[in-house]
C-alpha cells in the first residue's frame, strides 16, 4: 500500500488523492481531506487535535486514545504497517479518525491483506471504534470509502471488530457499504455493563438479596480473619511491583485451571508497563491491590475515561479462594468508584455469572467485515461465512452424541 498517499479536497468539492505526483479524482459529497499517518511520529504530531476530537466525542473510550493505541503497536505491531487516517474540514479541523493498520495473513489459499482496527489481533482491544465530530457522519463514511476504493489493489479484507453497537461512523458506513454493494458480513460479541447510580446504597439495592449479603458478609469475614488493606497504585514507584503482582497472581489463577494465562508473554508485559505509565500522568489508571497480613491476594486493573471504568486484568491467589478476595476486592472497588462518580462500570467483552452477579446489563459489539464485490477478498469472505453457517446449523440440527464423535474423528462441529 502506497503509504504516502493523500486526499485534499479541489474547488469543485471532488477529491483529489495525490500518489507521486500524479492525480485522480473521486467523487465525495464535502470538502474533506483525508491524510494517511504510516508512522508513529506522524500520530505523535496530531496528538492535540486527536486529544481534542475525542474530548468531543459522546463514544470516547481509552481504546481510541494514544495513550492505548501508540503502546500497543509499539508491543505488538510487528511487521504491519500503519495506516492511521485523519478526515479535516475546509478549516483544516480534524473531523474524523479511522485508525486501521494493514496486516498481511497467510491461508491455505495464500496470502490475505487484512485491513483492522488499530489495536485488533493480541485480543487486548474492545471497544475499538471511528471517532467522529458530530454532523461528520456522512462525509468521513464517503471519504473513508472513496480512498479504500483509490487503494483497492493494496488489501483484500477490512475488518473492522468489536465497534460499539452505536458507532455513530460505523453503523453510516454500513449503511454506505450495503448501498454500494460491497460484500459485506456483520456479526455480533457480547459485553456486560454495570450503571452505577450515585450511591452504594442505592447500588446495592440494585443487586440481588442473596448478593447484598454475600458483599457484606465477605468483608466482615476478611477483616476478622486478616488485617486487610485495600490501595490504589498512586505514584510511579509503585507500578513496577504492581505489575508483578498482578502478573504472578493472573498466573495462578489461571494455572489453577491448568491454562497459562495471558500475561507471561513479553509483548504484553511491555504493553502494559507502558500504557500503565501513560494512564497514571493522567490520573486514568484505577489499578487497585488487596493485600492481607501485607501480602498482596488480588488485583484489578481498569482504565478510567471520565465517568466510565473499563475493567481490563484481575487475578487473586488460589490459596485464598475461600477467603473470596477477588470479590471483596470488587465490591470495594465499585464502592471507591461510585464515591468518586464513576457512573459506568465496564466488564468488557463476554458474559458470565461472575460479571451479571455485579448488575451487569448484557450490550453487543458489532462486527464488520467486507470487501469490494468480485475481487479475491470478496471471495474468501463468502467462504468464511458460508463455513460458519454451517457450523451453526450443524450444532443446532445435529443430536449431541453425534457432534461429540465428530469432534473425537476431527470434524469439530461442535465448536
Amino acid at each position: 500500500m502506497n503509504i504516502d498517499s493523500r486526499l485534499r479536497p479541489s474547488t469543485q468539492g471532488s477529491l483529489l488523492v495525490e500518489q507521486g505526483g500524479h492525480q485522480k479524482e473521486m467523487g465525495t459529497g464535502r470538502h474533506l481531506s483525508t491524510q494517511v499517518h504510516p508512522t508513529v511520529e506522524s500520530l505523535v504530531g496530531v496528538r492535540a487535535d486527536w486529544d481534542a476530537l475525542l474530548a468531543d466525542f459522546p463514544g470516547a473510550t481509552p481504546f481510541s486514545t494514544l495513550e492505548w493505541l501508540l503502546p500497543w503497536w509499539r508491543a505488538f505491531g510487528g511487521n504491519d504497517l500503519l495506516q492511521v487516517l485523519t478526515f479535516r474540514d475546509v478549516e483544516s479541523s480534524l473531523v474524523g479518525i479511522a485508525p486501521l493498520s494493514l496486516s498481511t495473513l497467510r491461508t491455505s489459499g495464500g496470502q490475505l491483506r487484512l485491513l483492522r482496527f488499530l489495536g485488533d489481533g493480541s485480543h487486548d482491544s474492545d471497544n475499538l471504534d471511528l471517532p467522529v465530530r458530530a454532523g461528520y457522519e456522512e462525509a468521513c463514511s464517503h471519504s473513508l470509502l472513496s480512498w479504500l476504493d483509490s487503494e483497492a489493489s493494496d488489501w483484500d479484507i477490512c475488518q473492522l471488530r468489536t465497534l460499539p453497537a452505536l458507532s455513530p461512523l460505523g453503523n453510516r458506513l454500513l449503511q454506505d457499504l450495503q448501498a454500494r454493494r460491497w460484500n459485506v458480513f456483520t456479526s455480533t460479541r457480547p459485553q456486560s455493563v454495570v450503571e452505577l447510580p450515585q450511591t452504594w446504597e442505592a447500588y446495592l439495592g440494585q443487586l440481588s438479596s442473596k448478593e447484598r449479603g454475600k458483599v457484606g458478609l465477605r468483608s466482615r469475614r476478611l477483616e476478622k480473619k486478616y488485617r486487610v488493606e485495600i490501595c490504589k497504585c498512586r505514584d510511579e514507584a509503585e507500578l513496577d511491583p504492581a505489575l508483578q503482582s498482578l502478573y504472578e497472581l493472573h498466573a495462578r489463577h489461571w494455572q489453577a485451571r491448568g491454562l497459562p494465562g495471558t500475561l507471561h508473554v513479553t509483548a504484553r508485559r511491555q504493553f502494559y508497563r507502558e500504557l500503565a505509565s501513560l494512564l497514571l500522568a493522567r490520573q486514568r489508571l484505577e489499578f487497585w491491590l488487596l493485600k492481607v497480613d501485607g501480602k498482596v491476594v488480588a488485583a484489578q486493573f481498569g482504565l478510567r475515561h471520565g465517568s466510565e471504568v473499563f475493567s481490563l486484568q484481575e487475578g487473586f491467589d488460589p490459596e485464598y479462594s475461600a477467603d473470596s478476595v477477588g470479590y471483596v476486592l470488587r465490591s470495594q472497588v465499585l464502592k471507591n468508584l461510585i464515591a468518586d462518580g464513576v457512573r459506568t462500570y465496564d466488564f468488557l467483552g463476554g458474559v458470565d455469572d461472575s460479571k451479571l452477579r455485579w448488575g451487569a446489563e448484557v450490550r453487543h459489539y458489532l462486527n464488520l467485515e467486507f470487501a469490494r464485490p468480485g475481487t479475491r477478498g470478496s471471495v474468501c469472505l463468502s467462504l468464511k461465512h458460508k463455513g460458519q453457517a454451517a457450523k451453526a446449523w450443524l450444532r443446532d440440527k445435529l443430536p449431541d452424541p453425534v457432534r461429540r464423535m465428530l469432534k473425537r474423528v476431527g470434524g469439530r462441529p461442535a465448536e
